[in-house]
């Protein structure tokens, strides 16, 4: 495995490391590992070179997130394969193996394991569960978990399957395709620049793939909680930009569509008497009318280098009229026929 380099991105992560790296090392085989540090104050550099010395490490000079981050580390690093790993995880024994296989197919160009808590190990975690897919209107979901409903793990996503995105908590990447579309687009910052960037090498007609034999367990929540102020605001702001950036078809009527799907979720915010969650959906919004003339650039750019789209992973209904006036709340309550 001397291909794969994991990588573990870390901002004052010192007890996470702590927890977690010796599982890490004792489990990667002879794989490198790495942990790129964002800029700690709490001492994760000392702690690692005092106590591993075989594990590398990147120092960044400031943090500026998951995006970017990562983006400054990874050009640093020279393999075949990168792993990304947040640092909050637990691997299994093995956990490499079953996903560097998928990369026989030379179509796939990234692949997740099966993420589940870390805290209630018969559920799946919120972050990638079993593999990532998008609704006709570009809101996420997994298998194994829709919105906040997460599923319990009975085996029922057992099989690997082609996705739309797969999770960043647990990344395996061709490094060389990674580099291909410039990695993150480090406006994001942090949450869903992996859909982005999966979404990117789709119109280039690569796969994602979920192997749901390798199995880790995530933390999740660590650095934001779920609905927190500034999350609700990053998860609205980078949906929209990933829509203006990468739908295929007419633009403005989808974007409308969307802005207004938006603005029914701010509603809810305020009936349930959370006005800083509303703000931020507002916030997200007045970003895209400031910076649109960038992102369409962007959406130029990404348009002119596209070869074939690959769109198997998104699901033709809505999943917001799905779980909001269906009820539904398990992956396996939906059509598949309406997958592509």
């Amino acid at each position: 495995m001397q291909n794969i380099a994991v990588v573990i991105l870390n901002w004052n992560g010192l007890n996470l490391l702590k927890s977690h790296l010796p599982n890490v090392i004792k489990n990667s085989g002879n794989a490198r590992i790495i942990v790129a540090d964002n800029a700690s104050t709490d001492d994760s550099v000392d702690f690692i070179k005092n106590n591993f010395p075989t594990v590398e490490i990147i120092s960044n000079l400031k943090n500026e997130g998951f995006a970017k981050g990562y983006n400054e580390a990874l050009k640093r690093i020279e393999s075949e394969f990168y792993v990304l790993l947040n640092n909050d995880v637990e691997v299994s024994e093995n956990w490499l193996n079953p996903l560097i296989n998928v990369f026989s197919d030379s179509k796939v160009v990234g692949c997740q394991p099966k993420i589940i808590s870390f805290n209630d190990r018969s559920f799946f975690e919120h972050a990638g569960a079993s593999g990532g897919y998008i609704d006709r209107n570009y809101f996420p979901f997994c298998r194994g978990r829709i919105f906040d409903a997460i599923e319990k793990d009975n085996n029922q996503y057992d099989s690997k399957e082609e996705v739309f995105w797969s999770t960043g908590a647990a990344l395996m990447i061709r490094a060389k395709e990674f580099h291909s579309v410039n990695g993150f687009d480090e406006d994001f910052f942090a949450h869903m620049e992996e859909i982005d960037l999966c979404w990117r090498l789709k119109k280039k007609g690569f796969k994602f793939m979920v192997e749901p034999s390798s199995k880790v367990y995530h933390i999740g929540g660590g650095t934001l909680p779920y609905q927190s102020p500034k999350k609700v605001y990053l998860n609205f702001r980078n949906s929209l930009m990933m829509l203006i950036k990468n739908h295929e078809g007419m633009l403005f009527p989808k974007l409308f569509n969307r802005l207004c799907l938006d603005g029914i979720a701010a509603i809810r915010f305020i009936f349930k008497g959370e006005f800083k969650q509303f703000a931020a959906v507002f916030n997200a919004h007045l970003y895209q009318y400031a910076r649109l003339g960038s992102l369409l650039k962007k959406r130029k750019a990404i348009k002119k280098a596209s070869t074939v789209f690959n769109a198997s992973g998104i699901y033709k209904g809505s999943i917001v009229w799905k779980y909001y006036v269906k009820g539904v709340r398990q992956f396996s309550q939906l059509n598949k026929t309406l997958f592509r």
